[in-house]
């Protein structure tokens, strides 16, 4: 027993001393313990370089949105898809820009006076409405025969989808859209979109505001040299020391805008190229209009023509070209319907005679679009194009 013992405290004593302890053990083990710190640094470097790379390409990605929205290229895959003419002449009115986005872009000016393209300038046709347009038929008359010399935009309420044959000058017209109600900033902010979104072609050199219920009432070869040789935009701008009026400022806008500044005119536009890209770049006094000029203050009859006559007065006719009857009184103008819809009453919108100035020139030819008209027009106003308004 005893001699069991002792030889297995020899065992014992044998097998502790097996791995007895020594610098080069001690070595050894360092060099494990920096090869998996390497690994562990190794590794997070990968995951955070992957990480960086995703934020940075999905930050690129945004941007290049801004200069080549993908869905405008969608349609082309080949070489013109990222031709020069894709960029300037846009045909796919789609985008996913907001707002913010979408005057920033169509803000920037070329510096160079020439452009690397045949440029024939356009005049765009902005139309403002709820839903349907009633009038497209009439509209269609008067654009046919005279494609490349103008551009349709379309605001409609967010998810209405505009129906017109494939074979209509509308067909794919409408831009993204926001909702709208009457009399506030929203209608502001619809015409600030509708002519950024024409100005993202680069031919479009006037433009024109229309609603839903607004007809032409020369043919379109008047209306385009009228238009395009004019050295005047076409905005109504006026002092009117009336509750409707001055009695419309706030106190709270000045010192930026002061009451002698202040001015009233129709929403009913017409401008140059020049002047529409002042407008959708304007961010020092729409904030003011955002927040003051409410309620009852109705922002689309002084926003625009009070920044005009603070800035560009001089390159403004100070009247519309649009037509309107106000000789009933109301907050809304008359409206005509089929009764109403006569040769007379045509060439009296035509001819008033009344005289303005165009080109610093006496005219007679001062409307050349008329509002308010009911549907039930359109048949009757189909049926005297040709041998009143010359379409």
């Amino acid at each position: 027993m005893w001699n069991e013992m002792k030889l297995r405290s020899k065992a014992d004593h044998e097998e502790v001393d097996y791995f007895p302890w020594s610098p080069q053990k001690d070595r050894s083990i360092g060099r494990l313990v920096r090869f998996v710190s390497f690994l562990v640094v190794f590794t997070g470097g990968i995951v955070l370089g992957l990480s960086v790379s995703a934020h940075y390409s999905r930050y690129f990605n945004s941007q290049t949105e801004l200069f080549f929205p993908r869905t405008m290229y969608e349609a082309n895959c080949d070489k013109e898809g990222s031709s020069i003419k894709s960029f300037a002449q846009p045909t796919n009115l789609i985008h996913s820009m907001t707002d913010d986005e979408l005057f920033w872009r169509a803000s920037m000016v070329p510096k160079m006076d020439e452009y690397p393209f045949q440029r024939v300038p356009k005049v765009a046709f902005l139309f403002m409405t709820r839903g349907p347009l009633p009038f497209a038929p009439l509209w269609d008359r008067f654009f046919k025969g005279h494609k490349g010399l103008y551009s349709i935009y379309v605001h409609t309420l967010p998810d209405y989808k505009l129906n017109v044959p494939g074979t209509s000058a509308f067909y794919g017209r409408q831009i993204p859209s926001e909702e709208v109600s009457w009399g506030s900033i929203t209608l502001v902010d619809a015409e600030k979109r509708l002519l950024a979104n024409a100005l993202l072609d680069f031919s479009n050199e006037r433009f024109v505001l229309l609603s839903e219920s607004c007809i032409p009432v020369y043919n379109f070869p008047t209306v385009y040299e009228y238009l395009i040789n004019s050295a005047h935009s076409f905005v109504e701008s006026y002092d009117e020391n009336t509750r409707q009026g001055r009695g419309r400022y706030s106190w709270r806008m000045a010192p930026k805008i002061m009451l002698y500044q202040w001015r009233k005119g129709s929403e009913w536009f017409e401008l140059n190229r020049e002047l529409a890209v002042n407008i959708v770049a304007e961010h020092k006094y729409y904030p003011l209009f955002r927040k003051y000029c409410k309620p009852s203050c109705y922002p689309d009859e002084h926003y625009i023509p009070t920044y005009l006559n603070m800035f560009h007065g001089a390159l403004n006719a100070n009247r519309s070209l649009t037509w309107v009857d106000w000789s009933r009184g109301g907050s809304h103008p008359a409206r005509y319907g089929a009764p109403n819809i006569t040769v007379e009453f045509i060439q009296s919108i035509r001819n008033n005679g009344t005289f303005c100035l165009y080109n610093s020139v006496p005219t007679s030819i001062c409307f050349l679009f008329a509002r308010k008209f009911a549907p039930s027009a359109l048949a009757p106003l189909l049926n005297l194009t040709s041998t009143v308004m010359g379409f």
